[in-house]
């Protein structure tokens, strides 16, 4: 008979630990305190207007299939996957306009029109970044790390140095390109995980393999309709899912979890406990009467939380012809836009501002002859105390701005339905360590790259899972985060079966 198990918060990573552990036949119930499971991937409307409110590119759609395989099922029956090409449009300050796409002719035919030097060794380029790609599937992919350790135990050295462990993110796409418009656009992908070029290591350069060679996904109906299918498989399974049930404390005895106990009194029993919420949230609040609370967390610290943002949802009474379904305005001092929000921690006055219309592929989204912008502007993560309110009318104005200074002409007088969320409702409404959207930064000298161990270092039943622990943040890492995670527990189980 399996386990009676608690998955707190009802983000992608707990649905996916709820999915994969149910179907490893324990008992489970997953507890979400806002009135919609989902996470930051859930939906706002207003005067036809429809907007996923979270992520709105679907990357390595093999970790859904997979998960949805482990159930016994097939993700087709639950979700259509519409692939989006050209991937991105990309506009420079300097009125340089460049579209990504995953043909590759077309692709390098675009890249000669930049820089032809650039574009002879294109090729080498993608190859170290699948490269990169194929290394991570051995380690990165396949089982929860929790140190560097774990890392040597699954490569041999020769693997080790593959990875480019000296070298930066930044100093890898330095080293094959030359024109700045090129080494700007391939560094930010590093923003699929809200971490800076120049800390992350060169082995996240595979997230340009992963898009330009694995592709992008629209998800038919909305992005959310990715909670919507773990939802309705979660039903089948038998699982409850409670909503508008927070979690205000764990319970404990000894080194064991024994329990949750939700806002209103109510005590939930659990041999184990599974945490969507991050983990430094977690010992601050639902921890915080353990003695070993307050030495966990001065450990926790070089697990800095991600960039958080400035989301405008914005209903427009017209089509702006130059959008694609996903479009990048750079700033025009890449070095000064990451010092300022990864060094200085402060919003940065030139941001990079991505804008989501997925009306475009998605005519349902919008009224006949208008647009749902998703306008989405990274800032500093909240300091412990710190609110972005005062900030946010000013920050709209730098970023209407700029959008209207690179091509959206009057966006302001076609603005006809407008909601937002500022850090402040990041931390609020999914209880994110400083509002952060992507979980923890990915840092060589700060945490090595490495994330938040999945298992408790004190309480032997309490795990986590979601963008603050292994493999990241992203709607794939997440979601694989909660397989990884189950198949810890699994592990776990089988070998404490084995010594009895």
């Amino acid at each position: 008979m399996g386990q009676q198990i608690v998955v707190i918060g009802g983000g992608l990573g707990g649905l996916s630990a709820a999915i994969r552990l149910a179907s490893d036949g324990n008992h489970v119930t997953v507890l979400e305190k806002n009135e919609r499971a989902g996470g930051k991937l859930n939906i706002r409307t207003g005067k036809g207007y429809s907007f996923d409110t979270g992520p709105s590119i679907l990357t390595m759609p093999w970790v859904l299939e997979k998960l949805f395989a482990d159930a016994g099922r097939k993700l087709e029956d639950y979700l259509t996957l519409v692939r989006v090409e050209p991937q991105w449009r990309t506009f420079f300050e300097d009125g340089v306009s460049l579209d990504i796409s995953g043909d590759l002719p077309t692709m390098l035919e675009h890249l000669n029109r930049i820089s032809p030097k650039d574009a002879a060794g294109f090729f080498n380029y993608l190859h170290y970044c699948q490269q990169m790609y194929e290394l991570s599937t051995k380690s990165f992919f396949d089982k929860s790390l929790s140190g560097l350790n774990d890392l040597r135990n699954l490569h041999s050295l020769k693997e080790l140095l593959a990875m480019d462990p000296l070298r930066s993110m930044h100093n890898s796409t330095s080293k094959f390109f030359t024109d700045k418009h090129l080494r700007q656009l391939f560094d930010f992908f590093i923003m699929y995980i809200g971490s800076s070029p120049y800390a992350a290591p060169a082995v996240l350069s595979q997230l340009v393999h992963v898009q330009l060679g694995l592709g992008i996904y629209y998800v038919e109906g909305g992005m959310h309709h990715i909670a919507s299918g773990m939802l309705k498989l979660l039903d089948e399974l038998n699982v409850e899912v409670r909503t508008q049930s927070e979690v205000v404390q764990i319970n404990i005895k000894g080194a064991k979890a024994t329990g949750v106990t939700l806002q209103d009194g109510t005590v939930i029993p659990a041999d184990l406990v599974v945490s969507n919420m991050e983990a430094i949230p977690v010992h601050r609040k639902l921890l915080n009467q353990h003695p070993k609370a307050d030495t966990t967390l001065k450990k926790l610290d070089k697990y800095a939380p991600s960039v958080s943002g400035l989301v405008l949802l914005l209903g427009v009474d017209k089509q702006y012809e130059q959008l694609l379904h996903h479009n990048f305005f750079f700033s025009e001092n890449p070095d000064k836009e990451f010092d300022d929000i990864f060094v200085k921690g402060i919003a940065s006055d030139d941001p990079t501002i991505y804008i989501g219309v997925s009306s475009k592929s998605d005519p349902t989204q919008a009224p006949a002859g208008k647009e749902n912008l998703f306008v989405l502007t990274h800032v500093p993560p909240l300091r412990p105390g710190e609110s972005f309110q005062h900030m946010q009318e000013q920050y709209r104005e730098i970023v209407l701005n700029k959008l209207e200074r690179m091509g959206l002409q009057d966006i302001r007088a076609h603005i006809e339905f407008e909601y937002r969320f500022i850090p402040d409702d990041l931390e609020r409404l999914y209880g994110s360590n400083g509002g952060s959207i992507y979980g923890v930064v990915t840092d060589r000298k700060l945490n090595g790259g490495f994330k938040v161990p999945s298992q408790s270092e004190f309480l032997d039943n309490l795990y986590f899972v979601g963008g603050s622990t292994h493999p990241g943040g992203g709607v794939p890492m997440v979601v694989l985060s909660g397989q990884l995670t189950a198949d810890l527990i699994k592990d776990r189980a089988s070998t404490v079966k084995e010594a009895l």
